[in-house]
């Protein structure tokens, strides 16, 4: 009986712990959101006589107004379609070299993949003068299909090695029945591979996706004008427009954050399949 009121006293401690940890850890993580959003709806001068943190006299929107009228939809959709094409582009590439390099046993399997990992290990602002002297004699500098190339080749390395990883956990008897059935190799990869890939491919999509967004080096590097730029370096060019004026700094930040944070929330379940798929082989 002393054992499991030990036992029971010790999961009681040991429970409240981790509860007060994990509330800590919660306060942390959402004060700067707080401190945004509260101080993107007061006015110029409220933030320095009222308190960072104290609640906005009156819930002025137009900072808002000022931010989306200001060039701000157009940094968005071109965030946007960088994004997207990118996001395709390298879902597909990742997906076509980690099948054969997880499935198939050739002699330079080991090389190949040895050598893409490799590549995590290359900083990408060395690259930033060969790629846009690249774009400059492509004729692609300062538009935003410059962008989609860089970040495409860039995030390929991590995203082969965690979908090589991936598809290793794919039972082959799942194949071997397909192959008695006739199915080739090409039609087994998109009717019954890809779908059962689909976990890895959403953790994909959120990791990259989110380092995409943000993505500033390279935007800033092989864009110029602002009908190309995203937004990343919307922030930067507000920021230099309104140095004075930090609650319409805040509002584009909120307004910049805002759609990764709404995908998150929709696509969060996945992300956690996609990160404890094949952790527990049975």
């Amino acid at each position: 009986m002393d054992s499991i009121k030990k036992n029971k006293r010790k999961s009681v401690i040991c429970w409240t712990v981790a509860f007060v940890l994990a509330i800590g850890y919660l306060i942390i993580s959402c004060l700067p959101f707080i401190f945004m959003v509260l101080n993107s709806f007061k006015e110029k001068f409220e933030m320095l006589v009222k308190g960072v943190f104290a609640l906005p006299d009156a819930f002025y929107i137009e900072n808002y107004k000022e931010v989306l009228t200001g060039g701000f939809t157009t940094y968005f959709m071109n965030s946007v379609i960088v994004l997207a094409v990118s996001l395709t582009l390298l879902l597909f590439i990742a997906a076509c070299a980690s099948y054969p390099l997880a499935r198939f046993k050739f002699k330079l399997s080991g090389t190949i993949y040895a050598a893409i990992v490799a590549c995590m290990s290359i900083p990408v602002h060395i690259t930033l003068i060969p790629v846009f002297k690249m774009a400059k004699s492509t004729g692609l500098y300062d538009s935003i299909w410059a962008l989609i190339g860089p970040y495409v080749a860039f995030a390929v390395p991590i995203s082969v090695f965690i979908l090589t990883s991936f598809m290793k956990e794919i039972p082959r008897e799942i194949e071997e029945s397909a192959e008695i059935d006739g199915c080739g190799k090409i039609k087994m990869f998109f009717a019954m591979i890809l779908p059962l890939a689909k976990p890895g491919l959403a953790t994909l999509a959120i990791y990259n996706g989110v380092n995409m967004w943000n993505e500033f080096s390279f935007a800033y590097t092989l864009t110029q004008s602002s009908a190309n730029r995203t937004l990343p370096l919307a922030i930067w060019e507000f920021q230099g427009q309104y140095s004075m004026n930090t609650p319409m700094i805040m509002a584009v930040l909120t307004l910049s954050l805002l759609p990764m944070i709404i995908l998150f929330i929709i696509f969060q379940d996945k992300l956690v399949k996609g990160m404890t798929a094949g952790a527990v082989k049975g």
